[in-house]
């Protein structure tokens, strides 16, 4: 038997993100795992990560081009270039629970596979299924292997509040993924 202790945060948001940065180090240093993927929009999250989480590789997922208005990235060129310096990688790609299925739902009004799967892992909080998909694009991009634990932080709106221990794989092997720990998420 394995008795590890999970958080839950009282609130969603960016109110944990510093805890959940602790809490995933805490873990990662437990466990010898030496990557951590983590979703950030704007940067801000990104570069908190990669100033925290110093001795690990860490890559850092955003949002796809064109998410919140055509041609546009919310990844401010000046956190970039922060996460960047400070030696984090920087991933931005199609989300995994997102590409055509999304386009099929906007011009059809109808979910595909992969937004009903997004859907369904978001019984257990945002910051779950980020923590799922980032996981998914960082292993389809070849930046972190499928045979190592890795620890993935995600969020609920801006922050990071979930973090999980977490088996990779490739999104056309999305069934090979497993949680393997929930380390902290929101109630």
């Amino acid at each position: 038997m394995l008795e590890v202790q999970s958080v839950y945060f009282l609130e969603p948001g960016s109110v944990n993100t510093e805890e959940t940065l602790n809490v995933a180090k805490r873990r990662a240093e437990e466990l010898g795992i030496k990557t951590i993927v983590v979703a950030s929009t704007s940067g801000e999250t990104g570069l908190k990560a990669v100033k925290m989480l110093a001795n690990y590789k860490v890559v850092v997922v955003t949002h796809t081009t064109g998410f919140q208005a055509p041609d546009t990235q919310e990844l401010t060129s000046q956190n970039r270039a922060k996460i960047l310096e400070k030696g984090g990688t920087i991933l931005t790609a199609t989300h995994a629970f997102g590409g055509v299925g999304r386009a099929v739902r906007r011009r059809f009004n109808t979910y595909q596979v992969d937004e009903i799967i997004a859907q369904t892992l978001r019984a257990f909080g945002q910051g779950t299924k980020v923590a799922c998909e980032i996981v998914l694009m960082a292993a389809d991009a070849g930046l972190i292997r499928t045979d190592e634990e890795i620890i993935s932080i995600g969020g609920t709106a801006s922050g990071a509040d979930t973090a999980l221990v977490v088996k990779p794989a490739h999104t056309h092997d999305f069934f090979q993924l497993k949680v393997k720990e929930v380390l902290c998420k929101p109630r």
